[in-house]
């Protein structure tokens, strides 16, 4: 899975970046360091980038506006650091399209876990059925295709294996747990911030009115459902 892969770690401390860019070196992939938002934006355009490491506290434009600014062109999977755990940083993080967080201090085992897991999501073909449709909303997982009344929604991949992995067990209710693992394939962490962001956005997307949303459903105490 290394063959090829290449990270972009954006990050201001150079001994932090340093340190990432040695850890992800030791696994077999090739790193891109910028050290604050242009450079990072400037180096995301010139070239393939397959997983993005931002810090939030950037010395010119933050994290949140560096991710915002990727999302705008590319589904790539995208990781936010932040120096606290602070709820309203990791959820802004997840809010501007992050696909996961990461908080500083964070051992390198981590870190490399957490890209494989996120390689793996990226590259996994098997999706499951072939054409799935509940009402409006229309699912084709072999073609990566979402549509809600006929027109094509955009979807990050995260957001898209969270679909269909609700679409293919239509009314079974998921708890937050069971789709860290079968989205994120985390069994060893759990927070379910990652999955109540991620269903918010994706509820922006497919849902006529995400407020009073129609498919993903929330089952209070649960977790959440895809209605017929």
């Amino acid at each position: 899975m290394g063959v090829g892969t290449r990270i972009l770690s954006v990050e201001d401390d150079e001994r932090i970046r340093t340190a990432v860019r040695l850890a992800l070196e030791d696994e077999g992939w090739t790193v891109d360091e910028a050290e604050n938002g242009e450079e990072a934006l400037a180096l995301f355009a010139k070239r393939p980038t397959d997983v993005v490491l931002i810090d939030i506290m950037l010395p010119d434009i933050d994290g949140f506006e560096v991710c915002r600014a990727i999302r705008r062109t590319s589904d790539v999977p995208i990781v936010m650091v932040t120096a606290r755990d602070d709820t309203h940083d990791v959820v802004a993080g997840l809010e501007a399209g992050a696909d996961d967080y990461l908080t500083k201090p964070f051992a390198p085992k981590e870190l490399s876990a957490r890209i494989r897991a996120l390689l793996r999501r990226v590259r996994t073909s098997d999706t499951g059925s072939q054409h799935l449709r509940f009402g409006d909303l229309e699912i084709i997982p072999d073609e990566g295709v979402v549509r809600r009344a006929d027109v094509e929604v955009h979807l990050t991949k995260t957001e898209f294996k969270l679909l269909v992995e609700l679409a293919n067990s239509p009314g079974k209710v998921f708890s937050r747990e069971t789709l860290l693992d079968k989205v994120w394939g985390y069994d060893y962490f759990a927070d379910g911030r990652l999955v109540d962001v991620h269903v918010r956005r994706l509820r922006t997307k497919i849902e006529a009115d995400a407020a009073n949303p129609r498919h993903v459903v929330t089952v209070r105490g649960l977790g959440y459902k895809l209605q017929t």
